[in-house]
């Protein structure tokens, strides 16, 4: 039970989350590639990407003049009445003719039909501000991809190496299982022949019952380690069959350049959140100027009343063809300037929080370094010890199957107890846990290192 705790204890210092794949081998390098297709994340913030870059197109033809065209017919009467008025809402019609004494209800069909241009041609930069926005936010929105790409290849990585550990624990338990099954065989053959005492093969069924135990929970771990496997990769395969062999040696490059660099992706993206709110700041700055105008309007106006008609009520038709066809027309062009001088009291507390905001942002990235600069530490406190880990499990291995071999043939012979014995199985076995454990934590340290450099290269170029 102890061998197995301190197994989950080191394992789980390093463990992350994880990606799936076939029965068939399965590299480090064929899984990160799987997860960076499949991942429903890394496919959503992709398509994050491109909305925000469609979105500087559209922010660019912000600058276009706005063309419109308009028709319509209508069908009522023409009752004009002196007095000002104002459409407030909307409410109000757009009915004229002359004010006569009295109301009446002559009705006749009319049309009206628009071309209209509207061009905002200089604007003190507001357009501008508004395509750099759009701009930032795609970096933004690019680097939050390459980040998350850049930590899924971590998660991946590190669920890869805690599959590999999880599969060697289970063939270390297997082989102590063995172990133990061999010595109770002995130990029932001695028993039956009177040269050890009973409880002894009593004892052995037990130490095989615990080795099953461990070898089960070994399978469960492993499985596990699977399961998350495939979660990262966007597979349903829980059975792998991984590539052993890089693992079996330590990197050779472990003196890596331990400065983080402002191109790590995680800094990359904290600082494109400060850029876009900077942006942000630039545009409301630019509100507080005016907007200078082109606009240019032609009109046609058909009408089923005659100009005679403020004399002789009678002097309309209420054919429909004479009321749409248009009789008259008008254009107009001119030049105008907009400038709400309120807003120069109103947008300032909104500069002032989004300066705010902007500062928050660059205290997020500071943070995020600093948290960077922790990790990179930590991560070379780990790698030199699990080298020292590494040099040393091979000489307990050794030593502790010496002892195992030595107690054994003393044993065979009446010349030790089974206590002696079973504590020579039990320190074995955790000789080869804890080497199993030293091989894949000095992958899973390098791999920190990486994280904390931004540069997963370093890592997989050991592949």
């Amino acid at each position: 039970m102890s061998r197995i705790s301190l197994f989950y204890f080191s394992l789980l210092l390093f463990i992350s989350l994880s990606i799936g794949v076939s029965a068939q081998t399965l590299s480090l390098k064929q899984a990160v590639n799987t997860a960076l297709s499949n991942y429903g994340t890394i496919k959503a913030k992709d398509n994050y990407a491109n909305a925000s870059k469609s979105s500087i197109q559209q922010a660019k033809r912000e600058y276009l003049p706005n063309f419109s065209l308009s028709a319509q017919q209508d069908y009522g009467t023409i009752n004009g009445q002196n007095g000002p008025q104002y459409g407030l809402g909307g409410l109000g019609t757009a009915s004229s003719g002359p004010a006569l004494d009295k109301q009446n209800w002559n009705a006749a069909f009319g049309g009206l039909y628009l071309a209209n241009v509207n061009w905002d041609f200089f604007t003190f930069g507001k357009i501008r501000e508004r395509i750099k926005i759009a701009d930032a936010a795609y970096q933004r929105d690019k680097n939050d991809l390459e980040q998350e790409k850049f930590q899924q290849e971590i998660r991946v990585s590190a669920a890869y190496l805690n599959l590999l550990a999880a599969q060697r624990l289970s063939k270390t338990q297997q082989k102590n299982l063995d172990r133990a099954v061999t010595f109770k065989n002995t130990a029932i053959i001695r028993a039956k022949n009177g040269l050890i005492a009973g409880v002894d093969s009593s004892f052995a069924k037990a130490e095989v019952s615990n080795a099953k135990i461990a070898l089960t929970k070994a399978k469960d771990l492993e499985q596990e380690q699977a399961n998350r496997l495939g979660v990262l990769m966007g597979l349903t395969a829980t059975s792998y069959e991984l590539d052993t062999a890089s693992i079996t040696r330590i990197p050779g490059n472990l003196l890596e350049d331990t400065t983080i660099k402002s191109s790590h992706p995680l800094l990359k993206f904290y600082q494109n959140r400060v850029d876009v709110s900077q942006q942000q700041v630039n545009y409301f700055r630019k509100l507080y100027y005016p907007t200078f105008s082109l606009f240019g309007v032609i009109q046609g106006r058909g009408s089923g009343f005659s100009p005679g008609y403020a004399l002789d009520q009678a002097a309309y038709s209420t054919s429909y063809t004479d009321g749409i066809n248009p009789t008259r027309g008008n254009y107009l062009i001119g030049i105008g300037m907009t400038w709400n001088l309120s807003t120069l009291l109103k947008n300032r507390p909104q500069v002032r929080a989004q300066e705010y905001i902007s500062q928050g942002l660059k205290e997020e990235y500071n943070l995020v370094d600093q948290q960077l600069k922790a990790q990179l530490a930590l991560a070379e406190t780990k790698l030199a010890n699990a080298l020292a880990n590494y040099r040393e499990a091979p000489i307990q291995v050794k030593a502790a199957s010496d002892a195992y071999l030595q107690k054994n043939t003393l044993y065979k012979n009446g010349l030790t107890t089974l206590v002696d014995l079973t504590q020579a199985l039990f320190t074995l076995n955790r000789a080869e846990t804890d080497r199993d454990i030293a091989f894949t934590n000095v992958w899973q340290a390098l791999l920190l290192k990486s994280a904390a450099l931004g540069n997963y290269d370093i890592f997989i170029n050991e592949f």
